[in-house]
């Protein structure tokens, strides 16, 4: 689905190759009928703060909030187990269940990290992906709750892929 890969794509450390490719992400955002109204708003407004910066701002701006906050990490398995042992079963559980659906993980990639979840669900039908989102919406709750608590405009893309996993619980 077209909105789990714009969403791992805004997630994702910002390079070139994003800047270059904001608007026909904003093109398809806004004619990919499968993406809510709320959806679509939270996502333009994300792009339209993207475009008020340059690159090196914006990647600045993403290592401050996410990689010096720890409240803030994009690892999913971090605000479960911290640096405890059970997050290395928890790695490679999930390392496993990538492999047998068909997605190679780069060697440098941690495989609970939310751009990659959002890349790995986009290859899922929606109902799956839904459902694979849901059994971690704590976890994105409280990433989201704390980049609002920061005022972070990124807060806004971790309520919809949140919501997305709500809906499914609640069916």
């Amino acid at each position: 689905m077209l909105i789990y890969n714009i969403m791992a794509r805004l997630l994702d450390y910002p390079d070139g190759d994003l800047a270059e490719n904001l608007p026909g992400i904003l093109d398809a955002i806004q004619h990919d009928d499968t993406i809510t109204p709320t959806e679509k708003e939270g996502l333009l407004q994300l792009i339209a703060w993207m475009n008020l910066h340059d690159l090196t701002s914006l990647q600045s701006q993403y290592v401050q909030t996410f990689d010096m906050v720890p409240e803030h990490d994009l690892h999913l398995t971090h605000h479960l187990f911290g640096d405890d042992r059970g997050r290395g079963p928890a790695l490679i559980d999930l390392s496993e269940h990538y492999k047998a659906s068909g997605l190679e993980v780069a060697g440098n990639e941690i495989p609970d990290f939310l751009p990659l979840i959002l890349e790995y669900v986009s290859t899922l039908d929606e109902l799956q992906a839904r459902v694979f989102l849901g059994d971690a919406a704590k976890v994105l709750k409280v990433i989201g709750d704390n980049l609002e608590k920061a005022g972070s405009p990124y807060a806004r893309i971790l309520r919809i892929v949140e919501n997305r996993g709500h809906l499914a619980q609640a069916a």
